[in-house]
């Protein structure tokens, strides 16, 4: 059964009422609908292309939060073969929200790190909604060095609204643990390459994603704060959480004119989560397009590009 988000109500009914005449034909097979049916398929085809022709950013961020959206673990095992996930951070415990580990990706050996949000709700419970703890930074720092001592490209996949806040958390170095883990994505020395599969939520994100390349999926957010946190504490009140999306300048399009990403992703007509197939060959194409582009350069000019792709973001806005 299909979730709607809100803003696909009208075409949750026209659906609906093409699946309640199917519905009726099949338990009475004297039932004629098939013209009816098809013209309701065709009103509501219609209806998803100017429903998603001109997204506004919160509209947005709603696609991009989709539950039936295509997570890490689905690329991963789409995508990747022979994978080998590694865990803990070897100092206090494996955190769920983060997976990653050794595999190849069209035949070359790989290190893939993502988010992971998890399909239903025990393992959303056991992946903590994608929101990392500082054990999950700490994991992946491990696994990017593993991949620079072998000389293996990485590959990180973005997909959480932010690193967990808890007290837990905080007591054991949250925002140590997303430097360290920023800083290591500027040290290594081999190609590393992200794509922002869904949301990409503050320093969260940026820990993963301070890449040589850097791809979003069309209607995925990527920003400093949630648009609900952004009115919390901008105004005192998250429901105006509209406006904050439109503030944030959060969206694949804008995040594009500004340099933050280098490519948009297309996703398919209604978003991600109604066509996952073809959404995540699309992202295995623009991985390979990445990894390709970067390929013959050296150690030396691979960090010294990221560290640049990085210092020069904001100068061109500034120098306008």
């Amino acid at each position: 059964m299909t979730n709607y988000l809100d803003f696909e109500k009208p075409l949750a009914e026209i659906e609906g009422k093409a699946e309640e005449l199917r519905a009726m034909a099949r338990q009475n097979e004297e039932m004629d609908v098939a013209d009816e049916a098809a013209a309701l398929d065709r009103k509501a085809a219609d209806l998803l292309v100017d429903l998603y022709k001109d997204l506004t950013p919160w509209r947005k961020c709603q696609v991009a939060r989709h539950p039936e959206r295509p997570h890490c673990k689905d690329y991963i095992d789409a995508l990747f073969s022979e994978y080998t996930p590694l865990a803990g951070d070897r100092n206090f415990a494996d955190d769920h929200a983060v997976m990653g580990g050794l595999a190849r990706f069209n035949d070359t050996p790989v290190m893939v790190i993502g988010h992971e949000k998890g399909t239903d709700t025990k393992s959303r419970i056991e992946r903590n909604f994608g929101m990392a703890r500082p054990e999950g930074y700490r994991k992946a720092i491990r696994l990017m060095e593993l991949a620079d001592k072998f000389g293996l490209p990485v590959v990180t996949l973005v997909d959480t609204p932010g690193a967990y806040p808890g007290k837990g958390a905080e007591e054991r170095g949250q925002s140590e643990a997303i430097a360290r883990s920023t800083e290591k994505c500027l040290q290594i020395g081999v190609p590393l390459v992200s794509v922002v599969i869904g949301e990409g939520g503050s320093g969260g994100a940026v820990a993963f994603a301070t890449a040589n390349r850097v791809a979003m999926l069309e209607h995925s957010v990527y920003s400093v704060i949630t648009p609900e946190g952004c009115a919390s504490i901008l105004w005192k009140d998250a429901e105006r959480m509209r406006e904050a999306a439109e503030a944030l300048r959060l969206t694949a399009q804008d995040l594009k004119k500004l340099g933050v990403t280098d490519q948009i992703i297309q996703e398919p007509n209604g978003g991600a989560h109604r066509d996952p197939s073809a959404t995540i060959e699309a992202v295995g194409r623009s991985i390979a397009a990445m990894l390709k582009d970067i390929e013959k350069l050296d150690a030396k000019q691979l960090i010294k590009a990221r560290r640049e792709k990085f210092l020069e973001l904001g100068s061109s806005g500034l120098a306008a």
